[in-house]
């Protein structure tokens, strides 16, 4: 099945000798696909032919009609795309053509990719190492319809396999998986191991209640075109608070990246003010003002550093600059950001020896509550 990558142009062209024209009827959907292809939302496109063939483009369309959202969870919002065709020849309409059917993806191709991207790979990610937080999760997006399972592995010793099924269901199109599985080595288990000393408490049972996390250092992506071997990097961080940021990387998958170092957080407020009478009877009271504030508000930034990653990043960075959806955990809440940085500079480890990047980063709200 083809994809539809809604963030670049998806073209349908049909030729056919003495073709006038075509009329195009498109379903986008959720749930089922093909059996809930009546629930969704409907539209005809007609298109005149020009020497016998008529191209429409339909991603721009569809792509309203995928919601990106991220609380925390780890869920995919894909959509299916029918469509079916009558053809004119010289002006006589034909039968409908069968329906073709397309997996919606909110992803996009670089120009070098050519026309209707498709993105074809198990592992929804550019990069095949994962720095991450030591005792953080790790979560990894696949394509159900060619990936057959996902294998972790710690010290050469597989951990656990999660077997990956194919599905008619579109929020099922991706699977992100994780290594917080119930049944798998524990956070208690793994202190003992380390030669620690575990002394429960109330506060520490419920972190263990939420997360069973097993440790993992190699992920081995098995699919129809291949394997894809992913290294795991745990980072301990000791002296600066660590963010993870999660964005909408080229494939249409959710995928993590943590910034390490040092962060500055900074607020810049916007004011609209007015010059009033404050006179009464001839006087004024000189406690008054007489340039009053009609409304103000601000907005937070905060300026990240990344620590030190390897130079495959680099994509993963381009990926975050370009995403339109991007958000930050924070005090165990998850908050929607921008990112302002306006240029990236790529570095290198033969150029800049060890690679750092400094994003700047703006909450993609105002910071005094005024939804109304």
């Amino acid at each position: 099945m083809a994809k539809i990558n809604t963030r670049s142009p998806y073209y349908i062209t049909l030729t056919a000798t003495n073709l006038t024209q075509v009329d195009f009827d498109i379903w986008i959907y959720t749930g089922t696909k093909v059996t809930d292809r009546t629930t969704g939302s409907f539209f005809r496109l007609s298109s005149v032919a020009i020497t016998d063939t008529v191209t429409v483009e339909i991603a721009e369309l569809v792509s309203d009609y995928i919601l990106s959202t991220f609380d925390g969870d780890y869920d995919c919002t894909n959509v299916w795309v029918d469509y079916r065709s009558i053809n004119y020849i010289q002006g006589n309409a034909q039968s409908y053509t069968a329906f073709t059917t397309l997996g919606g993806f909110n992803g996009y191709g670089f120009f070098e990719d050519g026309a209707n991207p498709q993105n074809l790979q198990s592992l929804l990610q550019s990069n095949t190492t994962i720095l991450k937080l030591d005792d953080a999760p790790v979560n990894l997006a696949v394509d159900t319809s060619i990936t057959t399972s996902v294998s972790f592995y710690s010290n050469n010793e597989q951990v656990y396999t999660k077997v990956i099924a194919s599905s008619l269901e579109s929020d099922e199109q991706i699977e992100y998986v994780t290594n917080t599985t119930n049944g798998a080595d524990d956070f208690e288990q793994r202190v003992l191991l380390d030669g620690g000393t575990f002394e429960g408490s109330i506060c520490l049972q419920e972190f263990a209640d939420d997360f069973t996390i097993f440790p993992v250092d190699t992920i081995y992506i098995d699919g129809t075109n291949g394997v894809d071997v992913v290294k795991v990097n745990n980072i301990q961080e000791c002296k600066y608070q660590p963010y993870k940021v999660t964005f909408i990387n080229k494939f249409g998958a959710l995928q993590d990246l943590w910034f390490f170092k040092r962060s500055n957080e900074t607020l810049t407020t916007k004011t609209e003010d007015f010059k009033r009478n404050i006179v009464v009877n001839g006087a004024y009271d000189t406690s008054r003002h007489q340039q009053k504030v009609l409304t103000k508000n601000g907005n937070e930034k905060l300026t990240l550093n990344t620590g030190f990653y390897p130079e495959e990043y680099n994509e993963v960075f381009k990926q975050m600059q370009l995403s339109e959806d991007c958000w930050i955990e924070i005090n165990n809440q998850t908050l929607p950001l921008n990112v302002s940085s306006s240029s990236l500079a790529f570095k290198t480890q033969l150029n800049d020896k060890l690679i750092n990047y400094t994003i700047e980063i703006e909450f993609a709200y105002d910071t005094i509550n005024n939804i109304r």
